[in-house]
């Protein structure tokens, strides 16, 4: 078995979401879609593998907004055609923030700047505890999708739509791939004067995540199961 994770910048891995993956029996093969040295420029061209060769894809989070064609569109637009591909062929696929936002855009939803940014460690009420459990996720977003014509909305709160189940599809508005190390290398990317700008300390931010690493890995690793056991098999 083979899962792709679809890695829009350089500073965000698959973590225990991956590693979950791994330890379930799939080969992980992450796709770098703007390395390092283009992020400041990320109009990059990129050709999508086929999705059918793969039994799920996790594409992940992004520093862009997903409706950002000028800016973005050289590889949103095919990214956006292949995971369009992949629900034809009944290939899962769990969408994480931006990854999310782009199943809605996909499938008929629509995504734009929110109201209510998210940034930090937020509650999250869930309908289906099995699958996505109430929070605390961690969250970093500026946008907010609507859910797509036939989806299930499976948990929100007061910002935002947090999860949602379309056919094969599971798309989370949060992080659960989130760890220290990786909080780490957002703030390292802008993410320090980003939040500052909110008046969020960073270290703070850091601190907080330090504290609540381990229970947040074992949702994550309860998260992926769930997705495994009851989205993706059907």
């Amino acid at each position: 078995m083979r899962v792709l994770f679809v890695e829009h910048d350089h500073v965000s891995p698959p973590g225990p979401v991956g590693d979950r993956f791994a330890e379930h029996g799939y080969a992980v093969e992450e796709l770098l879609v703007v390395p390092g040295e283009r992020f400041h420029d990320p109009a990059v061209e990129l050709d999508f593998p086929d999705p059918t060769h793969y039994d799920a894809i996790v594409p992940m989070g992004a520093k862009w907004s997903a409706y950002a064609h000028d800016e973005i569109g050289s590889w949103v637009l095919p990214e956006l055609a292949m995971l369009r591909q992949a629900h034809e062929a009944g290939v899962p696929v769990l969408g994480i923030c931006f990854g999310g936002q782009l199943l809605a855009l996909a499938h008929g939803g629509d995504v734009t700047a929110s109201r209510h940014p998210e940034v930090g460690w937020t509650v999250v009420q869930s309908d289906d505890e099995a699958l996505v459990h109430s929070g605390p996720w961690f969250q970093w977003h500026y946008d907010r999708w609507t859910v797509p014509p036939g989806a299930r909305e499976i948990a929100r709160n007061a910002a935002a739509s947090q999860a949602f189940v379309l056919g094969r599809n599971l798309a989370l508005q949060f992080h659960p791939e989130l760890t220290t190390a990786m909080l780490e290398g957002w703030l390292a990317n802008g993410g320090r004067d980003a939040a500052a700008a909110r008046g969020l300390d960073p270290d703070v931010l850091v601190r907080h995540t330090q504290w609540l690493e381990q229970d947040a890995r074992r949702r994550a690793t309860q998260l992926v199961d769930g997705f495994l056991q009851r989205v993706a098999s059907r």
